[in-house]
């Protein structure tokens, strides 16, 4: 690693340490639709968001329907909707922001860099008060590619986005491209994870928190066990849970993709226990947009907390 690279993660820990608690807001599948017909909802929970001041907001990917246009003037749009939360906003793509381009004729590897040059140009986050932020990209020319994936510091606390798109992360093309792609990601993305860890435990991390955008798991079988869907052997199977069971900290792992709130911990090891130090939390989505707040206090008995940013411009789910 670079010693001015070495420094900013040094600095970044300091002083974080000894924190209590933060907050940051999770969101993700959103906004769908036209902007006539969903606009005014996402910019009334944008400025529901800034009310709350969090530390910052992620955007765990699918900020369009997969049936909507993929043009350089929508994409404008939505970085123009980013640039609308007054602190800090990270975004990780989803599979309806580039693969499903190729529905209406759009070749989706090159809407991918297109997306790629557009939101991930420089190492900083979006949002109105950007914070720094560390690409993939730059610290492993081997993955010179995924600019996308990134890692930043708060209070003590290691934040990594990764990229993962639903169902199958591309697998489930026939398409050769893609299913190249979807390996070549997919080594960056366990890389990734696993310098993350290493990172954490040498900076002496006080927990780590992962956001990616595919819900990863299969629906429950009959004993309610969630079995890890094919697509994700190298991020999450052989990277992330074996990484998490044998890790002292707490992790969570955020993400989209089916559009239920959801706040549990569904990860076993191989001899089917649950992985005691890993959450998962999954965001609302279309048709309600509403936000989730995190607290995150890594020595409190329960260290992470979530709570309903309600959108009175979107459907109540208590209803």
């Amino acid at each position: 690693m670079k010693p001015r690279a070495l420094a900013w993660l040094l600095a970044a820990c300091v002083g974080g340490s000894a924190a209590q608690g933060f907050e940051f807001i999770a969101l993700g599948d959103m906004p769908y639709g036209a902007e006539a017909t969903t606009g005014p909802a996402w910019r009334a929970l944008i400025q529901r968001v800034n009310r709350q001041q969090p530390a910052f907001t992620l955007h765990v990917g699918d900020f369009k329907d997969g049936l909507s246009d993929c043009s350089d003037a929508l994409y404008e749009r939505l970085h123009g909707d980013f640039q609308r939360f007054e602190g800090a906003l990270v975004y990780t793509p989803g599979d309806n922001d580039w693969v499903d381009c190729q529905r209406t004729g759009a070749d989706p590897l090159e809407r991918l860099q297109a997306l790629r040059q557009r939101f991930f140009g420089n190492a900083s986050s979006l949002g109105r008060r950007p914070i720094a932020v560390q690409r993939q990209a730059d610290l492993m020319p081997e993955h010179g590619r995924l600019r996308e994936n990134l890692r930043w510091w708060h209070e003590g606390v290691l934040f990594t986005t990764f990229h993962t798109v639903g169902p199958y992360n591309n697998i489930d093309f026939d398409n050769a491209a893609l299913r190249q792609e979807h390996a070549q990601r997919e080594s960056a993305n366990a890389a990734w994870i696993q310098a993350a860890f290493t990172l954490a435990h040498a900076q002496r991390a006080r927990a780590l928190v992962f956001a990616t955008q595919a819900d990863m798991l299969e629906r429950a079988d009959a004993q309610g066990r969630q079995r890890v869907r094919k697509g994700f052997e190298a991020s999450i199977v052989r990277s992330l849970l074996p990484l998490a069971e044998t890790s002292r900290l707490p992790v969570l792992l955020v993400h989209g993709d089916t559009h239920h709130r959801i706040f549990d911990q569904p990860f076993r090891n191989a001899a089917g226990q649950v992985i005691p130090r890993l959450w998962r939390l999954e965001v609302y989505g279309d048709p309600q947009m509403h936000a989730l707040r995190v607290r995150v206090d890594p020595a409190a008995a329960q260290p992470f907390q979530v709570t309903t940013v309600y959108n009175p411009a979107s459907p109540d789910p208590r209803q």
